[in-house]
């Protein structure tokens, strides 16, 4: 079944960032969401805005929807985590972003990590046992905590969509809009 303009409607992702996220990896998969009906908010442990960053050079601010003091990870329906360096290394030792990660991967709910946005599945403990891929850098990290790494342009695995760079973006795009609209029919039937 072709996946039409509004296969995600009434969807609700949560979009977890801190400063230093990789811009393409947000607005991208965020534009795929919303073109498939999705509601996609900004949910960050910054107040006000939070600014990608395109490779090293800072780029547009965005602003933020929900700060993350005040998310709930039960009024979302899915979870995407863009990579960049600094982002997921300031979510990883956040407490309050791990436990928000942490319960999604609890309720099973879909979630999305592109580049280095794995770094933060590992302390949800959210790797163990999945195969996945993330940027190269990751490889140990991620084995170390029991994940099975691969190198390899998307991978899917029990709800968890992984790939390792902004390159990756079509395929991370379509796997991951496939993923959410089977966790979306299942929610509503």
């Amino acid at each position: 079944m072709p996946i039409t303009s509004s296969s995600l409607d009434g969807m609700k992702v949560a979009i977890l960032v801190s400063d230093g996220f990789e811009q393409a990896e947000m607005t991208e998969p965020r534009k795929a969401l919303e073109s498939a009906g999705a509601e996609t908010q900004i949910v960050s442990p910054l107040d006000g805005s939070v600014r990608g960053w395109k490779h090293l050079e800072p780029a547009d601010t965005f602003e933020v929807d929900v700060p993350l003091k005040n998310a709930n990870a039960d009024d979302f329906d899915a979870l995407l985590l863009p990579g960049g360096v600094v982002n997921p290394d300031a979510l990883r030792i956040n407490q309050k972003a791990v436990a928000f990660v942490r319960a999604f991967v609890e309720s099973g709910k879909p979630i999305a990590a592109i580049c280095h946005g794995p770094w933060t599945l590992i302390n949800a403990d959210g790797v163990k046992g999945r195969k996945l891929t993330s940027w190269p850098s990751l490889r140990i990290d991620l084995m170390n905590a029991g994940a099975k790494w691969t190198d390899q342009e998307v991978v899917v695995d029990r709800g968890l969509v992984t790939s390792r760079r902004p390159d990756d973006l079509p395929a991370f795009n379509r796997e991951m809009t496939k993923l959410f609209e089977l966790a979306h029919e299942v929610a509503i039937h």
